[in-house]
């Protein structure tokens, strides 16, 4: 994975780990920035402990996302959890060595909300399997963590590392029982610093030292715990400032690594598998929308720079499920104003999670649009066409499309056809892009729509647009400002009008939208 310095990098791997891992956060019902906290944290342990500069980098990317297998193995217990991840949140202050905190926990928690005889019942059949779903939970996350340390591109000490997290020092952890320095050092450490930061927002530093005290020799390497009760106030108000993304970014051990075009991508189709993986009914869901937007992006002839984004933003458009409950994704009844509300916020939470870093911004605003409509009838923010760029249109028509080619679990999967008359029936009502919605259905293998009739010279919907912003004196970086496209495209637009016009100038296109009624509010 590690490459050289580029001198005009593009992205580097550590900011798109740091935003995965604030993915995780949402999944386990942490706060964001509880893994960069941990990392933080556990890059300081390692630096005091005096590691080498190979151990200190297991230790900054395990840290990072060592919280992914526990993420999606959390699905596995909606039977016994009406909300997984609040259980999560929960589960995290139960000491993982004591068999009688986690009876305690199963009791409180198993059932929660169901009526009395039937909580009563699913307490009781939790508690006869306990210690089997631990040790297969276990295997699950050390399978998964593994896993996605290969689609990463970690080298084998760190897939190893992450695989060990619910080892402990006696031995008494799972799935494997490793004893001591059998368990990787990256691994204890990470594991300490998790569990500190978690006690220590509960309660301060008193809190974090004396729980780290009184694990140590049982769950916790007693020499990092030693070190770590000995400089808790330091080490804590390290982790806990008020800049540590930066931080976080800053501590990464030297030579910092770039991704290029394909190793970006690799990780983008594995953070799809991380978000399509929370349901069932969503496997493979980003990949399939990311091929169908491709394709469309192609056919509608946008720049291969933005091709790549709107692929990229395809992959990366529904992290934001993780922060979602399954129990909301797979109810087959009608969902709750509460339910439907945690729904609409996901596309935010895709935008939140991408937000922090320079280098994924841009594709986290663009992939956060994905469910708003031309007519303001989409979510999260209901904004309208004016403010949504070709790219998002094609990206929500793609979204569409693949979402009625899948099971939900209120009906089965549409028919191919059957989808694309749906989306054709979405245009019709204003909601979804015509030209978006042709390529799309042309990549599917799918009749297009007939092109629309009623724009003169055959203007597509998107060259009227830039031709009212052009009547409208908007120079081209301002129309590629509020279009969300790149000056080059729209001088391309521009360029096309002024043919299907047969006109050269400003004034003239001008005169041409006015003749026709395309500007002064008298066409939709």
């Amino acid at each position: 994975m590690s490459s050289p310095e580029p001198a005009h990098p593009k992205v580097r791997l550590a900011e798109v780990i740091a935003a995965l891992s604030l993915a995780t956060d949402l999944g386990m019902g942490q706060p964001m920035e509880h893994a960069l906290r941990r990392c933080l944290l556990a890059v300081r342990i390692g630096e005091a402990l005096g590691v080498s500069e190979g151990e200190l980098r297991a230790v900054y990317y395990v840290a990072l996302v060592c919280s992914v297998g526990c993420t999606v193995k959390l699905k596995e217990f909606t039977p016994w959890f009406s909300d997984e991840i609040a259980a999560a949140r929960e589960a995290a202050m139960v000491d993982p060595s004591g068999i009688a905190g986690a009876t305690r926990f199963l009791i409180s928690h198993v059932g929660k909300g169901d009526p009395l005889l039937g909580r009563a019942r699913k307490v009781v059949g939790v508690l006869a399997v306990a210690k089997r779903e631990a040790h297969r939970s276990s295997v699950a996350c050390h399978e998964i963590c593994t896993t996605f340390g290969d689609l990463l591109g970690f080298d084998p000490p760190i897939r190893a590392a992450l695989g060990q997290m619910h080892e402990h020092w006696d031995g008494s952890g799972e799935p494997a029982h490793l004893k001591g320095e059998e368990k990787a050092l990256a691994s204890r450490i990470a594991h300490l610093a998790g569990d500190a930061v978690l006690f220590h927002r509960a309660g301060g530093v008193d809190a974090a030292a004396g729980v780290v005290r009184q694990r140590a020799g049982r769950v916790y390497d007693p020499q990092i715990a030693q070190l770590f009760c000995q400089r808790a106030p330091k080490l804590l108000a390290e982790a806990e400032g008020d800049s540590v993304w930066d931080a976080v970014l800053a501590a990464e051990p030297a030579p910092h690594q770039w991704l290029d075009d394909g190793q970006l991508d690799k990780i983008a189709r594995a953070m799809a598998y991380f978000a399509d993986v929370k349901s069932p009914y969503t496997l493979s869901h980003s990949t399939g929308v990311a091929g169908l937007a491709e394709g469309a992006a192609h056919k509608l002839s946008l720049p291969s720079a933005d091709v790549a984004t709107v692929r990229r933003a395809a992959l990366l458009h529904d992290l934001g499920r993780i922060g979602v409950p399954v129990g909301i994704w797979d109810k087959a009844g009608p969902l709750a104003p509460a339910e439907w509300e945690r729904v609409r916020m996901h596309p935010y939470l895709t935008e939140r999670v991408l937000a922090r870093s320079s280098s994924l911004c841009s594709l986290g605003a663009l992939a956060s649009l994905h469910h708003e409509r031309l007519d303001g009838s989409g979510y999260h923010r209901g904004v309208s066409a004016s403010l949504i760029p070709m790219a998002a249109r094609i990206l929500a028509v793609a979204d569409f499309f693949h979402t009625k080619v899948e099971p939900r679990p209120h009906r089965p999967a549409l028919a191919p056809d059957a989808a694309a008359e749906e989306t054709r029936q979405q245009v019709q009502a204003g909601r979804l892009d015509r030209d978006a919605a042709s390529a799309v259905l042309s990549v599917a293998g799918q009749p297009t729509l007939p092109h629309r009739g009623n724009m003169p010279a055959g203007l597509t919907d998107r060259e009227v647009e830039v031709l009212r912003l052009l009547a409208g004196g908007r120079s081209i970086r301002e129309m590629a400002q509020i279009l969300y496209l790149s000056p080059k495209t729209v001088d391309s637009h521009v360029q096309h009008i002024y043919d299907k016009a047969g006109v050269s100038t400003r004034a003239a296109a001008t005169l041409f939208a006015m003749r026709h009624d395309l500007v002064g509010g008298t066409r939709p």
